[in-house]
């Protein structure tokens, strides 16, 4: 099915299949939580958390551990109540959403099926959706194995992977519904780097079908590369929500290194410089730690120091240590 079948199929106010409400018009969001808590005793893992997603938006859920990510994923599925706070899929509860096979999940541990082979797997997971009359046909099991990249081992036993094998398994089971939400919680977790470089080419091949995808982390790199936007929560709070480019510009300070006099001299002129926070001298090499690196670097040109200038922009690594610290 086609990007604009599939979002008139989502749009459709159709029944569900359990005689509930019918499923919105297209043109509302994917998922949304108002100012939502969830205590468990005295720990509150999420604290007033309101987070908007569009529909065909791939967002990234940063966070160190304890964050309130998994938190978040488990009331976005309907599997964790909220103590207080509205949460929805699609326009309506999470359970119902679900129901109608509109989310596809993958969690962050869980076993697959042993002594079955993985097409057989795929096949069974589709019929199951079919059966259940959901949303939108399920997809062609070969399309889902091309696109979780399983094609050569579609024969193989599920229990004689190897744990990358596994991971696109379990991709694949999640995406064979053919749902207009995946959410993705950690999904290279103790992948090696060739198995986490091969799950994202699979995931970028889903996300241009135009779905909606959210997906938690702590590669930062692959926030970095593959996300629309970058969500940081701290403490069961939205600390940051925007682009990587964003969020790096806005918190997180740019490197400028120039050569200066080797004979030494005063460089207390250094730390004047506009956009400068802090600056280290090794041998006769300058390094500036820079807000505004623009103005930084029109001020040297003006005074006449660019001599082997360097500019390293913020990594999301930066900013997102930054935000994580201040909220500490």
């Amino acid at each position: 099915m086609n990007d604009i079948g599939l979002a008139n199929d989502i749009g459709r106010a159709e029944p569900a299949p359990d005689g509930g409400d019918a499923v919105p018009a297209a043109a509302g969001d994917a998922l949304s939580l108002r100012r939502v808590s969830k205590s468990f005793g005295a720990v509150r893992a999420v604290a007033d958390l309101s987070l908007t997603v569009p529909r065909g938006q791939t967002v990234a859920l940063l966070g160190p551990n304890g964050a309130g990510k998994s938190t978040t994923i488990g009331m976005l599925l309907g599997l964790l109540p909220p103590d207080t706070g509205q949460v929805e899929v699609f326009g309506g509860p999470p359970e119902r959403a679900v129901r109608r096979g509109l989310v596809g999940a993958m969690p962050q541990e869980g076993g697959l099926v042993s002594r079955v082979t993985v097409r057989e797997l795929v096949r069974f997971i589709a019929r199951t959706h079919a059966r259940a009359g959901v949303h939108a046909p399920p997809l062609p099991v070969d399309e889902v194995l091309a696109t979780a990249r399983l094609t050569d081992v579609a024969d193989r036993r599920v229990d004689r992977l190897s744990g990358g094998q596994a991971q696109r398994v379990r991709f694949a089971a999640a995406l064979a519904g053919n749902p207009a939400l995946l959410v993705l919680d950690e999904p290279t977790a103790a992948l090696d780097v060739e198995s986490r470089r091969e799950f994202w080419e699979s995931m970028r091949r889903y996300a241009a079908r135009g779905t909606t995808i959210l997906f938690s982390t702590h590669y930062l790199e692959e926030a970095d590369e593959y996300a629309d936007r970058v969500v940081v929560i701290d403490r069961g709070r939205v600390v940051a929500d925007g682009t990587s480019r964003e969020i790096k510009r806005a918190v997180a300070l740019t490197t400028v290194r120039v050569t200066i006099d080797p004979d030494g001299g005063d460089t207390s002129w250094l730390a004047r410089l506009p956009g400068v926070t802090a600056v280290e001298i090794r041998g006769n090499r300058a390094r500036l730690r820079s807000s505004d690196s623009d103005a930084t670097v029109l001020a040297l040109a003006r005074a006449g120091a660019v001599r082997d200038l360097e500019v390293a922009p913020a990594a999301l690594e930066d900013a997102f240590l930054a935000l994580t610290a201040k909220e500490a």
